[in-house]
């Protein structure tokens, strides 16, 4: 017969960890965007260059984040 292995305290600590990445993520991006989009207002930015690059950055340091969780979990 096939038995499932109840869930170890170690699994339960990675997903809590894995599920809150998405949220992180987001909010990194968004602050990151939102301060683009005031820069670009404050310097009166028609092109949205600040905008662009602070997205960008806010996606490099979100996924940067990421990489260094991912390395803290353990199977």
């Amino acid at each position: 017969m096939n038995q499932q292995k109840p869930p170890n305290k170690n699994n339960l600590k990675n997903v809590a960890l894995l599920s809150g990445i998405a949220f992180e993520m987001g909010v990194i991006i968004y602050l990151a965007a939102k301060g683009g989009i005031w820069l670009d207002a404050h310097f009166n930015n028609e092109k949205r260059m600040y905008t662009a690059f602070a997205t960008l950055i806010g996606v490099a340091i979100s996924i940067w984040i990421v990489l260094r969780q991912l390395k803290r979990i353990k199977y």
